[in-house]
């Protein structure tokens, strides 16, 4: 009986062992950008996952992977899936609200976000996404709501600071937004700053500020997958499209979705 019972234990260590090391090389590869591998991963723990919990985050985890790898319809049935899994799960909310807006259903984004928010009313992500929608949609006040809303109880909020300089930049109030970015970047020099006063530069057409401004944003975050983006609108500006387009690759090799650059790719096909 105790030849059971030590068999048992040894068993049900090395699973948990062998458990263990999948969940660190599926975070490891997503570390590492390397999006194919932890798609095969998260899958992988998904499948064998019994606590629903666990599972919920896996295959949030999953559908993210496959976003990255432009895969929307696959990442949609991942986050239904952790949904299921976990229907009281803000980040999956969150996940569904953001997949959705891009794809253009602005409304069922609207209402995952409603949800969601009653889940976790501090959760900045819906915040963030409402208010790009509102600001999509004209309603520009409901917008700015939304971003000092975040500031209320996360007031050192990157995104909701960004957001409010680009509500001007959108508005067009570019010095507005410059203003905004310079006094940002001032306290903390990062790569999403320089990358949001690049854009404000571009849309100036100040096109070798903008240049300055998303190189020392790579420099900073090689990884930031949207400062290769900005790039490439520059070099496509300045007539590189050649450049462009190898700037276009590195953003989606880095985990920028594809299917939204498509408009930018269509200048990269041969003719």
């Amino acid at each position: 009986m105790k030849k059971s019972s030590l068999l048992t234990a040894f068993l049900c260590s090395s699973l948990s062992l062998l458990y263990a090391q999948d969940k660190n090389k599926a975070e490891e590869c997503f570390k590492k950008a390397d999006y194919k591998c932890a798609e095969e991963q998260y899958a992988k723990l998904a499948e064998k996952e019994q606590i629903q919990k666990f599972q919920s985050e896996y295959y949030n985890n999953l559908g993210t992977a496959q976003r990255r790898l432009g895969k929307p319809a696959l990442a949609l049935k991942s986050y239904e899936s952790a949904l299921k899994a976990n229907p009281l799960s803000a980040p999956v909310y969150a996940n569904l609200a953001s997949l959705n807006s891009q794809k253009g259903n602005k409304t069922k984004a609207l209402e995952y976000i409603s949800t969601g928010l009653k889940i976790d009313a501090e959760n900045p992500e819906f915040y963030l996404t409402r208010s790009k929608i509102y600001d999509s949609q004209g309603k520009k006040d409901l917008a700015l709501n939304d971003l000092k809303q975040i500031l209320t109880f996360a007031p050192d909020n990157i995104f909701a600071k960004t957001g409010l300089a680009n509500l001007k930049k959108n508005s067009g109030d570019l010095e507005g937004a410059l203003k905004d970015y310079n006094q940002l970047i001032s306290e903390k020099p990062e790569s999403l700053l320089y990358n949001g006063r690049a854009d404000v530069y571009f849309k100036m057409k100040k096109s070798k500020e903008a240049l300055a401004d998303v190189n020392k944003a790579i420099s900073i975050d090689p990884k930031f997958s949207h400062s290769y983006v900005t790039k490439a609108l520059v070099l496509f500006d300045t007539a590189k499209p050649k450049e462009a387009c190898e700037n276009l690759d590195k953003a989606v090799g880095l985990g920028y979705e594809k299917a939204i650059l498509a408009d930018y790719y269509a200048k990269c096909a041969k003719k």
